[in-house]
Parts: C-alpha cells; structure tokens; sequence
C-alpha cells in the first residue's frame, strides 16, 4: 500500500479509490446497513413486459450463441436467422429476472427495465428484414438491436432519472442525453438502467461502493460478499460481467469507469475528456465529468465507441475491423516499480515484453493535485442546479445540493443510511471567483499534463500501463484516456484490471494496445455462479 499512499490521497472521492488500492474485503456484507432496495419491488421493475420475461424460454443453443459472445458474433448469428432482436432483447430481461433480485445469487445491479425495450427490438427486426429484402450488405460492426444498459445518471425519456438517490424518483425526464440520442439513432436497444454509487460516489462519503438508497447494495458476481464493485459505475460493471446486456454505459470523474471495469473483469474505456456529450448527464464536474462504454471485450468497446459519437473511427484507425493485427511491437511504455507487487501485473509485464514493446521503468513520486476536492465541490455546487433548471423533470427546477439534503433528512433511515457527508462538504465549500476557479482547474490540469508529459519526452514513451484505477486521478486530471482490461484474478478470485494510459487525444492507440494484449492473454472467464 505505500506507493498507493504516496498518491492522491484525496482522490478517493466521486469513485472511492480512484488511485487507491480496491482490496478484497474480509467483511460478509450480511455486515452492511443495507443489501435490499428499500423502493424496488422484482416485478414492478418490469412493468408490462413482466409476462413475457417470466414465460420465456431460452434454449441451451441460445445460451451457446449470446452468453460472453462479442456484437459481431451476435449480429451474424441473427442476420443467419438463428434467433431474432426480440429473442436476444428478452434473453438478457430473463438473465436479470433470474439473477438480479430477490434470491440467493441477486446482485442488485438493475433499477429499471425500459418499457420501450421490446419494441426497439422489433423496430431491429423489421430493419433487418428489409435490408435482406433490398439486397443491402450487412454490417456486423454495429449496435443495432443490441441491448444497451446506462448508468441511472443518463437522462431517458422513458425511464426516471435518479442517480440512485430516493429524491429523483420522480425525474422522468422530458428528453434523452444527447448520447442516448446517438445509440438510438443507430439503432441500439436501450434495456434499461444499471444501479451506481450514489450521486456516481459523490454523496455519503462512509458508504460502500455500489450502493444507492433507490438499486441498494451491488453485488460483484465474482464474489458477492467478499469482492468490491468498485464505483461508482457499479451496476455497469457488474450487469456486464453477468451478461445481463451485451453492454453498459458508465461514466466517469476520476476512476468511476476504470474501477468497476476493473473489479468485474470487463473493459472500460475511460476517453479524453470532452470526446462524447455532457449534455443531459448528473453531473459532478462538468469540467471532468464524461461518459465510457463498458464491454466485454475491446472490439465492442470501440463499436459502442462510435455508437455513442466519438469523433474519429476508432475500428478503422486501428487498421482492421477485427483488430488482429494489433500489435504491441515497438511501444514504449513507461511502467510504476512499485506496482510490480502485484504478481499478476509483472506477468502482464512480461507478455507485452515478448510481444515486442520496450518497457521503461518509473519512478514513484507523483504529482500533488492538491485541491482536487475543492474542485469537485465547488464545480458540483454550480453544476448540479444547473442540471435541475434545464434537463431534469420540471418538478425539480430551483433545486440544488441543500435541497436534496432538507429532502433527504425527512425519512433518512431510507434515503441517507451512511449520511450525506459529502454533500455538506458542498455546502460548506467557500465561494470563489468564476475567473480564480478556472485559473485554480486549469493550473491543476498543467501540472498533471506536465507530469505526464515530462516521463513522455525524457524517455520517448508512446503511452502508460498501470493496474486498474491506481492512475485514474492524474490521468483525469490531465484529461489523458485510459481503457482498462481484464489481467486475471488472484487467489482469492478477485479480477483486476491492466490499464493503458495514452496521451490526450491519442485515445485511437489504447484500442490497438488494448487488443493486443486482450488477444494473447485472453484472462476474462465469465462468473461461475453465473454461466447457466
């Protein structure tokens, strides 16, 4: 742990250990204040789609043709005529009816089940049908009728927007997130909303990863009561690792993409800050804040990419559309000394080594983004009623952190179990300047870059590898990206993350690397408990 304390201790908040080390409890979570939704009932979650879901039938051959299958598989398997958009749309809702509440294997990682969902997929299927009609070539690189999950601080139109928390229950908002736009334009189906840290970690301060009052306490499939989710997209990561959907959105501060990506051995793509749109997202920091794709595998990842609005092309930038010739040959990495205590991350090492690309060893200072909490504070003061006064429910409008707090306080056994902390560490956050405060971001960002920078030229690096959100502070900071994939698991079970750090606006080669080292380690194995 000494390298980790070294390291921007205050960077813990908005995802709770963004460069800390997540370790495997050894407290049962029978322990937690709370397991169980205290708002959610299993079959109100699905709404009139309930019937459907529970008389469904999904045969072994079906389970052989979704279960960890990548969308390119998917689409030729449904554009052979082996099953439809509706039967892989009602496949996944079952997965999550069996599995997700109220028994013995529930991981709590649903909110909400999108009313929409089977008619997205039927609007797929009739799509298919007449492109195969017309004669047209079809894409298997795409995310037509493949069923999206979003973190539940993404505005749809169709579901409330809560951010977990007990207080925007009633925040069915009047438009979509302009990238819910992107993926329904490109025909995805949206399929419902994934549990997170609530106020994506910015809210309690003493609570644990993955809970919110409204989903409850996420479960790691990997290790339900031993294992973190990590945060605060949670439910992203954890819906993904179970094949609930063939993906998730998450978003992002300093590590809330990175660190449940990590924890339930899935992908997770962390871009440069500002590639996709804000717009319609619960915010922390505008200035920090963005949205990722949580997948699988990385040629997914870059599908979603795309999907979602990213302003390059990403499959084609790599050189292939199925990444084989990815290579790490020639790439200079430079690599932390002291995270090589970790035995998993020095066989990682010694793959990319044979695999061509030349290591350059750093050393452990890091730099001391002092203030990174004032940042939050200060931009979600601001941010958060700007949200409530354009994209939320009207009812909301005038709303602000101490709103939600004198909400919160009339039932908190419900709404506040593990406090507010954070949220009064808002309140008393001293005002500053509009012009201070950005010279006071922009000056952290340059240090943080600098740092970067400075090992970039001394040594002739093209990128970083680190292990799961141990960087994600300074990464943020920078703005760098960063894509996290799975690097095996310890004795115990537990999933971590190798993570590729590139340069701003170099986010094109973390794909490359990414696929790689993912093609010839091949560490993901899908959760025991949950392969029927």
């Amino acid at each position: 742990m000494k390298y980790l304390l070294l390291f921007l201790p205050f960077l813990f908040i908005a995802c709770k250990s963004s460069d800390t080390k997540v370790q495997t409890s050894s407290n049962d979570f029978r322990t937690f204040k709370v397991i169980d939704s205290m708002y959610l009932v299993k079959e109100d979650i699905f709404g009139d789609l309930l019937d459907e879901v529970v008389s469904f039938r999904e045969s072994e051959k079906l389970k052989e043709l979704i279960l960890e299958k990548s969308i390119p598989e998917i689409q030729e398997a449904i554009a052979s005529g082996q099953f439809s958009y509706r039967d892989l749309t009602l496949f996944y809702l079952k997965r999550i009816y069996r599995y997700d509440r109220e028994n013995k294997k529930s991981l709590n990682s649903i909110i909400a089940i999108n009313p929409n969902a089977l008619k997205q997929a039927d609007a797929a299927d009739k799509d298919l049908a007449y492109s195969k009609q017309q004669g047209e070539d079809l894409s298997y690189y795409t995310v037509k009728g493949m069923p999206i999950l979003l973190k539940d601080n993404i505005n749809t139109d169709d579901m409330p927007t809560t951010a977990g928390a007990a207080a925007l229950l009633d925040n069915t908002t009047l438009q979509n997130a302009k990238i819910v736009n992107n993926l329904r334009q490109e025909g995805a189906v949206i399929l419902g909303k994934a549990n997170l840290s609530e106020w994506a970690y910015f809210f309690c301060g003493d609570c644990p990863s993955g809970y919110s009052a409204v989903g409850g306490q996420t479960l790691n499939p990997y290790g339900r009561r031993t294992i973190d989710t990590g945060g605060s997209s949670s439910g992203s990561g954890v819906s993904v690792a179970a094949n609930f959907a063939v993906a998730a959105i998450g978003t992002e501060t300093s590590g809330s993409i990175l660190s449940p990506s990590s924890q339930n051995s899935v992908v997770g793509y962390k871009p440069t800050t500002g590639t996709f749109s804000g717009s319609g997202i619960i915010p922390i920091s505008s200035y920090l804040d963005t949205a990722g794709p949580m997948t699988k595998n990385v040629m997914d990842n870059a599908i979603l990419t795309q999907a979602l609005g990213a302003p390059y092309d990403v499959i084609t930038a790599s050189g292939t559309n199925n990444f084989q010739e990815a290579s790490l040959k020639g790439v200079r990495f430079g690599v932390w000394t002291s995270f090589k205590e970790n035995p998993l991350y020095v066989q990682a090492l010694t793959n990319i080594e044979k695999a061509g690309a030349v290591l350059i060893e750093l050393d452990d200072m890091r730099p001391q983004l002092n203030g990174f909490l004032k940042l939050l504070n200060a931009d979600m003061k601001n941010d958060l009623p700007a949200y409530f006064s354009g994209l939320s429910n009207p009812k909301y409008r005038g709303w602000d952190v101490e709103k939600v707090m004198e909400w919160n306080k009339k039932d908190s056994i419900k709404t506040m179990p593990y406090g507010q902390k954070l949220f009064q560490g808002i309140i008393d956050e001293p005002t500053i300047s509009e012009e201070d405060f950005w010279k006071f971001k922009t000056d952290m960002t340059s240090k943080a870059k600098e740092y970067f920078e400075d090992y970039i030229k001394r040594h002739d690096l093209s990128g970083f590898i680190s292990i799961n959100n141990y960087t994600a502070g300074a990464a943020a900071a920078a703005f760098f990206p960063a894509m996290t994939v799975p690097m095996g698991y310890d004795d115990k079970g537990q999933p971590y993350g190798l993570t590729f750090i590139a340069p701003n606006e170099e986010d094109s080669l973390l794909f490359n690397w990414a696929a790689a080292y993912e093609r010839m380690t091949q560490h993901r194995v899908m959760p025991k408990e949950y392969r029927n």
